[in-house]
């Protein structure tokens, strides 16, 4: 017999609604549980429940960790793993858990020890901020059978003390660690009502420019950077790191660099251990400037992290910015603190309550009353009439379970009753109900002492460590180590890297841009490339730089075949790379016959020999180009002459006619700068020096490369004038006696040490570079209790300019409480800007044999 087969409808089923409710399902509690912290108590559900676990287990004594893990599986379902990982990194964070035994570290990113060999308890902060049964909402465990917080009664911002990362399902959060202090001070200036700024804090150090922070919102970003000095001339020390980062990261992108060609270093080494130090060792021919700018634009010496502060607010993710969470947690702080204080006056009432009808209980010998009452219910009964004619000052009504808890009074503690004592105990709670009553109308000022009592306790260690500075944006063009060999077949027309065989041109980097300049005045750039055709008769190959206004170049073309000749000079300061400009003309058969390019505007003399012409009587012109102004590039130029052109020869190199520089330096960014920024230096040109002056008595003249570093701490930075003598005054603290001396430096690159003296108590009081100082001496009081008269000396005249080496004479004899220095106004140079436009002529030959200018009409395009 065949059997029944089933309808084919009742064969199918729909399961697209049950994809759609499983994955939200599954995303929500991705979210919720486990990915995305609470903003209230700042916590994942695995923090959280490590927490909760902890305080079960605390008893002032370290616990092995893997007994905390253990006892945590009770509240987290999802394996010993997870939780020992979670724990790890709250340790490592330094508030919440004191650790013992090797929990790791976050410079080098070494693991922890097993659970099994490291222990851990809470801290005082987390015992006395984080924890209150009484304020505390709880909920089932997953099994049932325990009960686990839903947030922790957290008083104290600390989700943004330690930050937070998280990837969820369609979201994700990272907010970033702020520093402890600021935090505090931040939620005093909200109670107070001010305004307050927060900015992130990490316990690697290094440096951070938030000036696109935009509070910790989606969209913003920071920039951290490795704290990397000069050991040495050739060697270069990282002893912070930017955050996210450790050692081993910092070392790898580095060695990467190095065989990418990006940076040249001989070797590196790591000695980190408590405190970050890797040593970097530099080629003799390397700058250790550019390198250090090298660093942070090709490896993780520099690195852009971006914020984005996603919370669980009310069962929902949402994202808020720093200053919102703050004043999130702030609010929530004084919630807590409110109901604290409303349960403490809750208890005192009751305190109180009770404390009144014992002394009416036992005053009143009301408990004779019920010597002879059989049944519980009279005893209940009769001590409710006899305490009735004296309850009216209470503060409730007597209820059952008061009567219940005087019957449990003792006999012991009856017989032995003291009024004294009984009325210093109504006094004592009384004076703490006002109290509490007090706070509770004072909230907001409640509220900020509570703040200032924990920075007060245990706000001391913890000073930002990361410094905040505003970067300058490194060019990587200008500091990317030359490791390509460039070359050029001019027959062919090709350049490139691979051309080996051809003629070399220059080294550089794989990132620059190459400029070409072609026979027919065209011109073009292009990248680094192994092989690439710009066209037959390349007449220059060179570096491009974007917005370089100080090479110029100069140039003799003729417009098409028989046209005139017409000379210019021309800067190129952007350009689209790959695209063809003619510089000469359009016309055909135009023609470059003249070509220079000049790294500092250099305007050379050029003799040009024309053809033999019945109608000229010379055939010689000489053509100075620093005549001649510089324009754009798409100019036509000044005409040379209409006659044809035998031969041009350089008669006489040419020198800069450009003005000098002037030069600023930024002290926010320590950097130098030509775009005005900070205190200007000067105006610099050739072979121009700045003077640095340190604290210990270390000058060192260095070049107005706007890539060089000023990092340390400088006494006196300014552009040095090889005339100008040196003033010190020095204190010698194997002496104990001060001197002055009077040297000028030398034009060195090394560093010159004018301190003598190398005694630890020996100072330098003063350094000088202006002549006609005036040193006002304040004396102190001498063994006889007398003070001289304040003496006034006029340096220059005291003492005259002696070698850098020699000691100085003995300044004064008498203990000295004060030296002031009067300098004299300083008189700003000014500087003559050379002429930029034409004025002068040169000569040429008209049709009737006249002399006649060349230069009378300007022609540009």
């Amino acid at each position: 017999m065949l059997e029944e087969q089933p309808n084919e409808e009742e064969q199918l089923k729909k399961v697209s609604g049950l994809y759609k409710d499983w994955f939200l399902d599954y995303a929500s509690y991705v979210i919720l549980d486990r990915a995305i912290p609470s903003v209230f108590d700042g916590l994942k559900p695995v923090q959280r429940r490590i927490m909760h676990s902890m305080r079960e287990l605390e008893d002032g004594r370290y616990n092995k960790v893997a007994n905390i893990v253990g006892n945590t599986m009770k509240y987290h379902p999802h394996g010993d793993a997870s939780i020992t990982d979670a724990m790890v990194q709250i340790g490592q964070k330094e508030l919440l858990i004191d650790t013992q035994g090797n929990w790791g570290n976050i410079f080098t990113g070494d693991s922890a020890a097993a659970a099994r060999y490291i222990e851990a308890r809470l801290t005082p902060f987390a015992l006395e901020v984080v924890f209150n049964p009484k304020t505390t909402d709880w909920t089932k465990s997953y099994d049932g059978r325990n009960n686990e917080p839903i947030d922790l009664p957290v008083k104290f911002p600390l989700l943004l003390t330690q930050g937070v990362e998280g990837i969820g399902v369609g979201l994700s959060t990272k907010i970033l660690p702020h520093n402890f202090n600021e935090l505090i001070n931040a939620s005093v200036a909200y109670l107070k009502g001010k305004k307050f700024e927060l900015y992130p804090d990490f316990l690697t150090a290094g440096f951070v420019d938030v000036s696109e922070y935009n509070d910790g919102q989606r969209g913003g970003k920071i920039r951290a950077r490795a704290k990397i000095a000069q050991q040495d001339k050739h060697s270069l020390v990282i002893t912070e790191l930017p955050f996210s980062r450790t050692t081993g990261d910092l070392i790898d992108t580095i060695l990467k660099a190095n065989e990418k060609g990006k940076i040249k270093i001989k070797k590196i080494e790591d000695n980190t251990s408590d405190k970050v130090e890797i040593l970097i060792h530099l080629h003799n021919d390397v700058s250790p400037d550019k390198t250090i700018d090298a660093l942070y634009a090709f490896t993780d010496c520099q690195v852009t992290i971006s914020p984005n502060a996603c919370v669980i607010v009310g069962d929902k993710p949402s994202f808020l910015s720093v200053s919102e969470i703050l004043k999130m947690n702030t609010d929530h702080t004084v919630s807590l603190l409110q109901k604290e204080l409303e349960i403490e006056l809750h208890e005192l009432q009751e305190s109180w309550h009770f404390s009144s009808l014992e002394r009416i209980f036992i005053e009143n010998r009301i408990y004779h009353d019920i010597e002879e009452v059989k049944s519980w219910e009279q005893v209940i009964i009769t001590i409710d009439e006899g305490l009735k004619p004296h309850t009216k000052h209470l503060l409730r009504a007597v209820t059952e379970e008061d009567i219940v808890k005087l019957t449990e009074i003792r006999i012991k503690r009856i017989s032995r009753f003291d009024l004294d004592k009984f009325k210093e105990n109504i006094l004592s709670l009384e004076g703490k109900i006002e109290q509490v009553k007090h706070n509770l109308a004072n909230l907001i000022t409640f509220a900020i002492d509570y703040y200032t009592n924990i920075q007060k306790k245990y706000g001391k260690d913890k000073e930002r460590r990361t410094e905040i500075r505003i970067f300058d944006t490194i060019d990587a063009t200008k500091v990317a180590v030359a490791n390509e060999k460039f070359f050029v077949n001019r027959e062919e027309g090709f350049i490139g890297t691979s051309l080996k065989k051809d003629e070399y041109l220059f080294d550089c980097s794989d990132i620059d841009d190459i400029i070409t300049f072609q026979k027919d005045g065209t011109m073009k750039v292009v990248k680094v490339e192994t092989k690439t055709f710009i066209g037959k008769n390349i007449e220059h190959v060179g570096i491009f730089k974007k917005n370089d206004k100080r090479t110029v170049y100069n140039m003799i073309y003729r417009e098409g075949r028989d046209g005139a000749y017409y000379m210019k000079r021309f800067s190129v300061t952007g350009v689209t790379r790959n695209n063809e400009y003619k510089l000469a003309s359009d016309t055909k058969g135009s023609e470059m016959l003249y070509f220079s390019a000049n790294p500092n505007g250099e305007a050379e003399t050029v003799t040009i020999l024309l053809k033999p012409n019945a109608r000229i009587r010379k055939n010689k012109i000489e053509i100075n180009f620093s005549e001649l102004a510089i324009k754009g590039r798409d100019s036509k130029g000044n005409l040379v002459t209409k006659y044809a052109i035998k031969k041009i020869e350089l008669k006489e190199e040419g020198i800069s006619t450009l003005a000098p520089r002037k030069i600023w330096f930024d002290e926010t960014i320590r950097r130098l700068n030509a775009e005005g920024r900070g205190q200007l230096l000067g105006s610099f040109k050739g072979d121009d020096k700045i003077l640095t002056i340190t604290p210990k008595g270390e000058a060192k003249l260095i070049s107005f490369d706007l890539s060089n570093r000023f990092d340390d701490e400088y006494i006196i930075l300014e552009k040095w004038k090889p005339e100008q003598a040196i003033t010190c005054i020095y204190f010698d603290g194997e002496k104990n006696i001060y001197f002055i001396k009077r040297f000028l430096l030398e034009n060195s690159p090394n560093i010159q040490n004018f301190m003598p003296s190398e005694h630890p108590k020996s100072f330098v009081e003063f350094v000088g570079t202006t002549d006609g100082c005036v040193a006002e001496i304040v004396f102190a009081k001498d063994k006889n209790g007398k003070i001289k008269e304040t003496e006034n000396i006029n340096i220059d005249e005291y003492i005259a300019v002696k070698g850098m080496k020699a000691m100085g004479n003995q300044f004064v004899k008498d203990k000295i409480k004060s030296i002031n220095i009067e300098i004299p106004e300083i008189i700003e140079e000014e500087i003559e800007e050379p002429e930029t436009n034409f004025h002068k002529s040169s000569e040429n030959i008209d049709e009737e044999g006249e002399i006649g200018s060349l230069f009378d009409d300007s022609i540009s395009e």
